[in-house]
């Protein structure tokens, strides 16, 4: 059974930093694209970050690239995000996402299978 579980999330000043792990079982991270998304209250899932599963190229949305960082440790099977300059406006859910490596469009929700139960991120002003 495939599980995604994430952890790290909570409350922290504009400004302040968040690690969010997500951690994988039954399925090996290395072989699958990863990325992470949010969605805060009344909007819809919206992409923020990717590794691909291969040669770990990482992609990112443009209101996060320069202060988010997305990472994999393969021996933890286990895909990280660094959240750095945290603004109100990136609070939401965030979700960690597993998805094949045939399909391509990382940005794109659909891609992925496998979804993590989400973890809260408030940045207050």
């Amino acid at each position: 059974q495939v599980q995604l579980v994430e952890t790290g999330g909570g409350l922290v000043q504009a400004g302040g930093s968040l690690r969010l792990s997500c951690a994988a079982s039954g399925l090996t991270l290395s072989s699958y694209s990863t990325a992470w998304f949010r969605q805060a209250p009344g909007k819809e899932r919206d992409f923020v970050a990717a590794i691909r599963w291969d040669i770990g190229i990482t992609y990112y949305a443009s209101s996060v690239e320069g202060r988010f960082t997305i990472s994999r440790d393969n021996a933890k099977n286990t895909v990280y995000l660094q959240m750095n300059s945290l603004e109100p406006e990136d609070t939401a859910v965030y979700y960690c996402a597993a998805g094949p490596r045939t399909r391509s469009v990382l940005r794109d929700p659909t891609t992925y299978d496998n979804w993590g139960q989400g973890t809260q991120v408030t940045v207050s002003s």
